[in-house]
């Protein structure tokens, strides 16, 4: 057997190392070579030979395994195309669905949930009567009715009266004097007639003072002071026109009234008559019926000067119109007409006239027929007993006694905008 020198064992062991690189060398070419041939193949390069350098030999050292990278492509190597498809993603395992919260348990059903307050507005409509009952011989109030004693028929249809009371309440009203130069005994009586209502009145009292000839005239707005009143009345000393325009004045009267609220009264003391208004009888009608809370107390003046000159003719046809206008005014809002010859029947008038203001009945009803249509409804009050007849009264001896029933005639029924 023969044995190698040191040297010849040296170069073996380089020669070894060199092939081992070598043959790593070509399976990394060999993997990362592209997979598609050039057409033209390279001219053949004759081989190179390796000529082995004589160097100092290293230390043995383990081979390292080299492993292939793929080319960058925008590097542009000369290896050709990456042929790798990209970083292979692996699809994250999908967890399961959280199941959706259970449903909060329903809230128990309760009548007024969060003690909140509701209200419920019902509009009823309720009539109510200013009614006076009044003997006929001495005037004087009838007391101690009772609300089964009330007979109202509306549109000929009883109607149940729900209350009854008696006011005794002060009064707002206005005077509402002629004073136009016609003739002096007119004037004469109208400051009578008005000086005797000024002296009936009590200290909380509203009274306004209106005069009328061709135009209205306001002397004194509402006041319960008695030193302004009396000023107004006596300011009445020179007329300015002859004419009297009753039905404008008596309309303006009216429109102004009807902004107050509460009961109101106009005590309208003149002849009656009419010249020149714009307002004919059929519109002033109407405006009483439609305005509500207001009664008219009338004072014809020109009775005696009238009776003085009887004999028929026109003059008189012209008064007993004038007059038959100024009751009808009256009656159609529950008040009470005069027309007295001398100036001593005035004390009388006047009683008769505070006790209707301030001694009434007061009936409230709600009517059968609820329909806010705008209508006039007619209404008549009667006096009844307790099984239902007409009521008899009589005095200590057992006499009859007449009576009256004033009230209103009929009323209009509000409007759905109202």
């Amino acid at each position: 057997m023969t044995t190698m020198t040191e040297p010849s064992a040296a170069r073996f062991l380089r020669l070894q190392t060199v092939l081992i690189g070598a043959l790593a060398l070509a399976v990394v070419v060999t993997i990362t070579a592209p997979a598609q041939v050039p057409a033209t193949p390279p001219a053949a390069q004759p081989a190179t030979p390796t000529v082995a350098q004589p160097a100092t030999p290293p230390a043995a050292q383990p081979a390292t395994p080299t492993v292939a990278q793929p080319a960058d492509q925008s590097s542009g190597s000369e290896a050709g195309p990456n042929s790798d498809n990209g970083t292979i993603v692996i699809p994250k395992k999908k967890e399961p669905e959280e199941p959706p919260p259970p449903p909060a348990p329903a809230e128990p059903k309760i009548k007024n949930p969060g003690g909140e307050t509701y209200s419920l507005r019902v509009d009823v409509p309720i009539v109510n009567l200013d009614v006076s009952v009044i003997l006929d011989k001495n005037h004087q109030f009838v007391p101690g009715l009772k609300a089964a004693n009330f007979l109202v028929l509306e549109d000929g249809v009883e109607q149940k009266v729900d209350r009854v009371r008696i006011g005794q309440t002060p009064i707002t009203a206005v005077m509402l004097l002629e004073f136009a130069a016609n003739s002096y005994y007119y004037i004469n009586e109208m400051r009578t007639a008005s000086v005797g209502f000024f002296h009936s009145l009590r200290p909380d009292d509203y009274v306004a003072v209106m005069t009328y000839d061709l135009q209205t005239h306001i002397l004194s707005d509402f006041t319960n002071n008695k030193d302004v009143i009396a000023e107004s009345l006596n300011s009445l000393t020179m007329p300015g026109f002859s004419d009297t325009d009753m039905f404008d004045a008596l309309y303006e009267t009216l429109d102004r009234t009807s902004r107050i609220e509460g009961r109101k009264y106009i005590l309208l003391i003149g002849t009656g008559r009419d010249t020149f208004s714009k307002i004919t009888l059929d519109k002033i009608l109407a405006k009483i019926k439609a305005t509500p809370n207001v009664t008219i107390f009338t004072i014809g003046t020109g009775a005696l000067v009238n009776e003085m000159r009887a004999g028929g003719g026109m003059r008189e046809m012209n008064y007993l119109q004038a007059q038959n206008q100024l009751k009808t005014f009256a009656e159609m809002t529950g008040g009470l007409s005069f027309s007295p010859l001398f100036q001593g029947e005035l004390p009388d008038d006047f009683a008769q006239i505070n006790n209707s203001i301030r001694n009434q009945y007061l009936l409230s009803y709600r009517p059968t027929n609820p329909a806010n249509d705008g209508s006039y409804r007619k209404v008549k009050v009667i006096l009844v007993d307790n099984e239902g007849h007409p009521m008899q009264m009589q005095d200590e001896k057992g006499r009859p006694l007449k009576y009256s029933v004033i009230a209103r005639d009929g009323y209009k029924a509000r409007l759905p905008v109202e």
